[in-house]
């Protein structure tokens, strides 16, 4: 609707000169009305726009500040255009209950020697952040600590055992949380139940971009 009253007062003004420039207020509400009915967040938000459908992530800088920050500088680099998810974990093959498990992405899949070049990130452990690996956790992938980059991971389920201290990684520091699902979980769910083999997807599942809002 707002925009039909727009292309009415432009057509209205190139029929008089007269009324040209009462179309700069109109444009100028508009777009301040547009702005006004976009959600205002406490925490930052990022949009992860894939083949199967977007899902919206709520970063936590207070609890993860290290973590959140070198994310949204790969996001704010463009890193994350045309990369894909490629690693998936499903419920037969965890000790929980069905219908659990991550899927993973990031570069590794479609551009792994610009991976290489990025450096780690210092390791924030879920003892620090006070956050746990629950169903929407969005977590970073890692071998040692502190080599954590641009892949991460989201659960489906309670993932805990991925905790500080707890048995989901061999040294015992656990991943590093830095946010959680806000809206999209049955887009996640969507995408692990793509067909798979082992712990890799058959086809790329493709990420078109990440983006804040």
């Amino acid at each position: 609707m707002l925009k039909v009253w727009i292309c009415y007062f432009y057509a209205v003004t190139n029929k008089s000169k007269r009324m040209k420039f009462n179309l700069y207020p109109i444009l100028i509400i508009a777009a301040l009305f547009i702005s006004c009915n976009r959600p205002v967040y406490k925490n930052p938000h990022v949009l992860i726009e894939t083949q199967l459908g977007d899902i919206e992530v709520e970063l936590l800088p207070g609890k993860a500040p290290k973590t959140v920050a070198a994310f949204l500088s790969y996001v704010d680099s463009g890193y994350y255009d045309k990369t894909s998810f490629y690693r998936v974990l499903k419920g037969e093959e965890l000790p929980t209950e069905n219908n659990t498990g991550i899927i993973q992405g990031g570069l590794w899949q479609t551009n792994p020697a610009k991976k290489l070049t990025i450096p780690g990130i210092v390791h924030e452990t879920t003892k620090q952040t006070g956050l746990s690996h629950q169903s929407g956790t969005i977590s970073l992938a890692r071998t040692a600590p502190g080599t954590a980059n641009t892949e991460f991971f989201i659960c489906i389920g309670d993932q805990s055992p991925l905790d500080f201290g707890r048995r989901g990684t061999e040294d015992g520091q656990g991943y590093s949380a830095f946010g959680t699902v806000f809206k999209g979980m049955d887009i996640v769910r969507k995408i692990q139940a793509q067909k798979s083999h082992g712990d890799k997807f058959d086809e790329k599942i493709e990420i078109h971009k990440i983006t804040r809002l």
